[in-house]
C-alpha cells in the first residue's frame, strides 16, 4: 500500500477523495529530498526531549485555546505550574512560536464619558490607587460601547478592587443613568458591600446624576470621580473593557442584543471572573481572590 498525505483542502476527518493527496514519492521529489531519506529518519527513535517537547506542546496548545487565544507564553507557563507541568517562560516561548500561537493583540477603543458641564462631580477618594484590603470596600465602574448589527449596545461594570472581580455589570440599548444603576444593584443584591464602601468612576453624565446619586445614597455608598478625559484616574476599569474588547467583542458579530448580553455574560462570569489568570493577582483568578480570603476569614 502507497504511504499517502494529505497536503491541501478539507477539514480533519474529511473523506479520501476532497481534499488533494500525493504519494510520498512524489512529495519527496517536490521538496528534493530522497525517499530513502525520509524512511530512514521517518524510523528513527523520538529522543526523551523532542517526545517532551511533543507532549509540552500539546498542553500549550490546550491551554491557549481554552484562554480564547489570549494568552502570551507566561500565563501559559503559569497554567502550566497550576496544573502540574512547570516549564520555563523561555522553552514555553519557543514552543508557541513553532506552534504559531499568536495571542490576539489590544486595540484602542472609543470612549463614551460625556461630561456635564453643570454637574458637581464627587471628590476623588481613590487618586489612581486601585488596592484594597479587603472585597466590598473600594469598587470602580464604567460603561464602554458594543457593537450590534447596525446599532450600539451598552455595557456598565462594576469592579471590585480587591479582587478585580466584576460583580456587577448591567448591557442595554441605551446609556442612561439607570444602566450604571443596574450594574451597581447586582454588585449590592450577590456581594456583602461595607457601609461606606467608594464607588469610584469618570464624570460622565450617567454619573454625576440625581438619579445615580441617589442609588448611591440608598445603597450606603460614598461616590468618587477622577478627572474627565485623564485615563489613569480610572485605570482599573478601563483595563477591564481593555480586556473585554480583546479578548471578547472587537472578535464577535452580534446581530441581536440578547446574543450580545449572553455573550458577555458568558465571557464576565465564567472565562474572566472563574478562568483567566491575571498577572497582578500573582496569576491567580478573579474568585480566587475574592472568595479565597472569605473562605479563610469564615475558617479563622
Amino acid at each position: 500500500m502507497i504511504e499517502r498525505y494529505e497536503i491541501i483542502g478539507g477539514e480533519e476527518g474529511s473523506k479520501p477523495g476532497n481534499p488533494l493527496y500525493l504519494s510520498v514519492k512524489k512529495m519527496c521529489s517536490l521538496l528534493a529530498v530522497s525517499a530513502s531519506g525520509y524512511y530512514d529518519w521517518k524510523s528513527r527513535d523520538i529522543t526523551e526531549t523532542a517526545e517532551r517537547r511533543m507532549a509540552l506542546t500539546i498542553l500549550i496548545k490546550a491551554i491557549f485555546f481554552k484562554s480564547r487565544e489570549t494568552y502570551g507564553h507566561r500565563r501559559v507557563a503559569a497554567q502550566l505550574a497550576r496544573q502540574g507541568r512547570p516549564a520555563g517562560e523561555e522553552l514555553v516561548r519557543q514552543l508557541m512560536r513553532a506552534a504559531d500561537l499568536q495571542p490576539k493583540q489590544r486595540r484602542a477603543y472609543k470612549r463614551t464619558t460625556v461630561q456635564d458641564p453643570a454637574a458637581e462631580p464627587a471628590p476623588d477618594l481613590v487618586r489612581r490607587d486601585f488596592t484594597a484590603a479587603a472585597p466590598g470596600r473600594r469598587l470602580v465602574g464604567d460603561i464602554t460601547y458594543v457593537a450590534v448589527g447596525s446599532r450600539f449596545g451598552y455595557l456598565a461594570t462594576v469592579i471590585d478592587c480587591f479582587s478585580k472581580a466584576v460583580i456587577g455589570w448591567a448591557f442595554d440599548s441605551h446609556m442612561r443613568a439607570s444602566l450604571p444603576i443596574r450594574a451597581l444593584d447586582m454588585a449590592a443584591r450577590n456581594h456583602r458591600l461595607e457601609a461606606g464602601c467608594i464607588f469610584h468612576s469618570d464624570r460622565g453624565t450617567q454619573y454625576t446624576s440625581k438619579e445615580f446619586r441617589r442609588a448611591l445614597k440608598r445603597l450606603d455608598m460614598r461616590g468618587s470621580m477622577g478627572r474627565t478625559g485623564v485615563c489613569w484616574d480610572n485605570a482599573m476599569a478601563e483595563s477591564v473593557f481593555a480586556a473585554i474588547k480583546n479578548e471578547l467583542t472587537h472578535h464577535a458579530r452580534y446581530e441581536t442584543f440578547d446574543a450580545a448580553r449572553l455573550d458577555i455574560a458568558n465571557y464576565i462570569e465564567l472565562f474572566y471572573n472563574q478562568t483567566r489568570l491575571h498577572s497582578g493577582l500573582g496569576y491567580r483568578t478573579p474568585n480566587e481572590v475574592h472568595y479565597g480570603l472569605l473562605a479563610s476569614q469564615v475558617a479563622g
